[in-house]
């Protein structure tokens, strides 16, 4: 989809509006972000349940509420700076903000049953 410039329906000389598929964009977002292991665990970020939220506008800005494990994180500045870069790379994404989050605290709840599994907590 091309979202750089205004179309134009050469018959009419009018700006054609263009239909933003929000949904298509947040899934492609979210596959992006599926790339992006923890990493000292082989898991990730979704999985471990790391993304709280992910906003989409019709512009293609997106806006990202994660977290980490641990306040205490290694990675603290470096993941989010990722998931950022990573996300800007997808087709149709304008803008990328990231908030570090620490409310709610993280915990293994948080993580899929798939997650729990390869780190052979059930």
């Amino acid at each position: 989809m091309d979202i750089a410039g205004p179309q134009y329906d050469i018959d009419q000389d009018m700006p054609v509006r263009r239909v933003f598929d929000t949904a298509a964009l947040k899934a492609d977002v979210m596959e992006a972000i599926c790339t992006i292991r923890d990493p000292e665990l082989p898991v990730n970020l979704v999985d471990l349940g790391l993304i709280y939220d992910v906003q989409m506008r019709e512009n293609g800005m997106v806006h990202i509420e994660m977290t980490l494990t641990t306040p205490a994180c290694p990675v603290a500045s470096a993941l989010p700076a990722e998931v950022q870069h990573l996300v800007s790379l997808v087709p149709g994404v304008t803008l990328v903000t990231v908030d570090l989050v620490w409310d709610p605290p993280w915990s293994q709840d948080r993580m899929s049953e798939s997650a729990r599994l390869e780190l052979g907590l059930i």
